[in-house]
């Protein structure tokens, strides 16, 4: 998924971007990003959100990239609303056709707080590294 690129939580651009939950950011006491890892929490859905992470699909090829029947794909897909992580977009072609893709936004989110874990471990390993020095010279 590095080939996400960093892009605002402001909502989503084009389409009718329509994905229940705002953007996924760390407010609320971690709600919103504890709905986005439980959400990630099925093999089945992170599996989708890895096929949308290349390229935005419908549901029907979705479910056959997952290797999941289309009802079975379309529960999933709902959670993944639910949680931002994925919004869908009607065709221009054909109204009844939706085509969903990864909320750059939820991506986002979800580097944030890895970002914040590693820089408190970082600190956390560059202190008890600096006592055992101590220790050692004392």
């Amino acid at each position: 998924m590095d080939d996400i690129g960093v892009a605002e939580a402001s909502g989503v651009a084009g389409g009718t971007g329509r994905a229940a939950g705002g953007s996924a950011g760390l407010g609320a006491g971690g709600s919103e990003l504890a709905a986005l890892l439980q959400a990630l929490g099925d093999p089945a859905r992170l599996r989708a959100v890895e096929v949308l992470s290349r390229s935005p699909r419908r549901a029907g090829d979705l479910a056959e990239a997952v290797g999941v029947p289309a009802p079975t794909m379309s529960k999933h897909l709902r959670v993944l609303l639910a949680a931002g992580i994925v919004a869908d977009e009607r065709g221009t072609r054909d109204a009844r056709v939706r085509v969903f893709r990864l909320r750059r936004e939820s991506v986002v989110a979800v580097r944030a707080w890895l970002d914040q874990v590693q820089a408190h471990w970082d600190e956390q390993l560059r202190a008890f590294k600096a006592h055992v020095e101590r220790e050692d010279r004392g």
